[in-house]
């Protein structure tokens, strides 16, 4: 074995700064500019970008500017390549430690059925993409709920790319985000940018989060130009999910 065998993962060195492990840690609860990461972490900017951009070029982080103002930019961790590399990381340290075939998270433990409030601005597509997957995920075992700032009707290719992947809401109907005003939640998750910045305070100590997701219907001008982007967002929000219920089995374990 030749010494650099013996070096650890370059990954395990960039995510082992405790500035970054913070960063990577916020950022994979929920999507955030950096002025509001300097204030979670304590850090002043130009450390705040320099690490981000030390998380950019490892691969690990990826950024979208904001659709509600161009002058904001999201941050979001990219978990999924976390996961490969950290996987990767303990098949060098040790052959026992390479993993196998994929293991299915566990569902929700049983007791007090976690809620969960998903948003954006028409209802009629990412958030009700979002419902249906954590409905279908969880087997019921998570109470998921979906509004909008602005209801529109539910979009055709929400119901198209849902299909495709065996799950029917067709007969969904879209809500205000006002009809959930009294209730109780344990996580409110924006995934539009306009949303997020008018958010209403739920009673409760719900945990928020962002997911900086851009609308697909504005992709194209009809359905067949925006299906591409619908199949997307559907891509993208079934990987979110996977790690929000893992997330909340693992608090429902430690309560």
């Amino acid at each position: 074995m030749s010494i650099g065998d013996r070096l650890p993962p370059a990954f395990l060195s960039v995510i082992a700064d405790p500035h970054r492990w913070r960063l990577m840690y916020e950022l994979g609860r929920s999507d955030r500019r950096v002025g509001e990461l300097t204030e979670l972490i304590g850090a002043p900017q130009n450390l705040v970008s320099y690490h981000l951009a030390e998380l950019r070029n490892a691969g690990l982080v990826t950024s979208r500017r904001s659709s509600a103002d161009g002058r904001d930019v999201y941050y979001r961790a990219d978990l999924t390549r976390c996961r490969e590399q950290l996987a990767d990381a303990g098949g060098a340290l040790h052959p026992g430690l390479r993993p196998g075939p994929a293991a299915s998270i566990d569902p929700v433990p049983r007791g007090r059925a976690p809620r969960v409030l998903f948003l954006c601005t028409g209802n009629s597509a990412r958030s009700q993409i979002a419902e249906a997957l954590l409905v279908d995920r969880t087997g019921g075992d998570v109470v998921a709920c979906s509004g909008g700032s602005s209801p529109k009707p539910l979009h055709h290719n929400a119901v198209r790319v849902m299909a495709e992947r065996g799950i029917d809401i067709s007969a969904n109907t879209t809500k205000h985000l006002r009809r959930f005003a009294r209730w109780r939640f344990d996580r409110v998750i924006t995934l539009c940018d306009k949303v997020r910045e008018i958010c209403p305070d739920f009673p409760g100590a719900a945990i928020t989060a962002h997911w900086s997701i851009a609308d697909p219907a504005a992709d194209g001008d009809t359905d067949d130009a925006t299906l591409p982007a619908f199949r997307h967002v559907a891509d993208e929000l079934e990987v979110r999910i996977g790690l929000l219920v893992a997330d909340l089995a693992d608090r429902s374990s430690t309560v």
